[in-house]
């Protein structure tokens, strides 16, 4: 009895260690249930190596600054660890890695703040009982953990998750990002403001403080989702429209070889019977040319080229070069959804490599652009290849990525300088550049 009695007395009376002993193995079960509810609420693929991992690491540096550090660095700490390791470990964004954290607070925060009032209200627990009495606070913790175990369950069941932020533009991540530190930042005072009046005021107007806050907080975040995604679908329609565009230039193409098939088909007949075999082949390479072109603009399809920004980027180059006279040849080869680095970047550096291919072509006789984006098959890479007609044959293939530098006047000269940006800051990136006679070749590597 008297060590029964020792106990009740531990965990019924203030006592700091009796709370840390039965909070340690807790830690464990929050960080299980936050990494479960923000990888459903967040669309999150992560592997069940590092979803383990996770649950094992975040708790030990928890626990061990929890031990040997002050309140306030522990806080800062504690506070840094989970996005950092979300950025390193799981290859999030920075906006998901902020977000894999405060998810778990905000759930956590609404729950005790009505737990905390119905504590004070109707069993006359102050919220100084709640905090340092190791009794109450570990049944606040399991209703805390309960919160967030329904919240995953929910959002599992009815597939509640964000997927708008794999699309969303960087410029409203950072305005997200922002609004979300703020949010939380307001919540928290909120919730730390209840914890001392929470006895002098009334409980309604504890709970409508708070849900004001909350709600205002949701729908701002839901205001900005679908300003995302209304710029989402003006591309949408930019895209349908460049599809639409090639789609009449391939009707007319069709069109015309429909209505000259016979004609066709009475001189290819006409070299055949009079044994013209060199006259054939002449007429043939006249032919292909026109047959390239239907060809191109079937490559030229959302169905091929499946990712929306590419299509939409290849299709207005292809249509400025077609306007001016320059010939395309396109193949793709490759699954543009797998792309081993950012898409925004991947655009960023066509666009520029094409913009450059068709100002050297525009000056030829012979105006070719070849574009080829395709797996290598001898080594686990994937390939851009832009080659293009030039004339200045004495084009300096070092001095053209320097800043400033440029072959045309009222030229930034800033393009190929971006690039290289872009690939110091990958080290899965590289940029070959090579000319000859005819062709003047960038090919980008994209390693695996």
């Amino acid at each position: 009895m008297e060590i029964l009695q020792t106990i009740w007395t531990a965990i019924s009376t203030p006592n700091e260690e009796s709370i840390y002993i039965i909070l340690m193995p807790l830690i464990f079960v929050e960080a299980t249930l936050s990494i479960l509810l923000s990888k459903e609420f967040l669309n999150i693929n992560i592997s069940r190596k590092k979803t383990i991992l996770y649950i094992l690491v975040i708790p030990i540096i928890s626990i061990l600054s929890n031990t040997f550090l002050s309140p306030n660095i522990r806080v800062i700490i504690n506070l840094i660890v989970t996005p950092l390791f979300a950025l390193l470990v799981f290859k999030t964004n920075l906006l998901k890695s902020i977000l894999i954290e405060i998810i778990p607070i905000i759930v956590v925060l609404i729950s005790q703040t009505i737990w905390v009032n119905f504590f004070n209200i109707i069993l006359h627990i102050s919220s100084y009982e709640i905090e340092n009495i190791p009794i109450y606070r570990f049944v606040m913790s399991c209703l805390d953990y309960l919160s967030i175990f329904i919240c995953y369950t929910l959002s599992k069941k009815y597939h509640f998750n964000i997927k708008l932020l794999d699309s969303m533009h960087k410029k409203n991540k950072i305005i997200l990002i922002i609004n979300s530190i703020f949010g939380v930042i307001a919540i928290v005072s909120q919730l730390y403001l209840v914890s001392f009046y929470a006895e002098n005021q009334p409980f309604f107007i504890t709970i409508v403080g708070l849900l004001s806050i909350i709600i205002y907080f949701f729908i701002s975040m839901y205001s900005l989702a679908n300003t995302t995604q209304l710029a989402l679908t003006t591309t949408d329609l930019e895209k349908e429209k460049e599809h639409n565009k090639t789609l009449k230039l391939l009707h007319d193409e069709l069109r015309g070889f429909r209505h000259d098939f016979g004609n066709i088909m009475t001189t290819i007949g006409g070299y055949a019977h009079t044994g013209d075999i060199e006259g054939l082949k002449k007429y043939y390479s006249q032919i292909q040319v026109d047959l390239n072109r239907v060809n191109n603009l079937s490559t030229l399809s959302p169905d091929v080229i499946n990712n929306p920004a590419i299509y939409s980027l290849l299709a207005a180059k292809y249509h400025k070069a077609d306007e001016l006279g320059i010939k395309i040849n396109l193949d793709v080869f490759l699954n543009l959804n797998i792309l081993n680095m950012k898409i925004y970047e991947f655009t960023r550096i066509l666009g520029i490599l094409m913009d450059n291919a068709i100002e050297a072509a525009r000056e030829c006789d012979e105006k070719i652009i070849n574009v080829e984006i395709r797996k290598d098959i001898s080594s686990p890479r994937q390939l851009l290849i832009i080659e293009n007609t030039y004339t200045n044959k004495d084009i300096n293939i070092d001095k053209i990525f320097e800043k400033n530098y440029s072959t045309k006047e009222n030229n930034s000269g800033l393009g190929l300088w971006e690039v290289r940006q872009i690939l110091h800051k990958n080290n899965n990136l590289n940029l070959y550049t090579t000319k000859n006679d005819k062709f003047f070749k960038q090919q980008l590597e994209i390693y695996l």
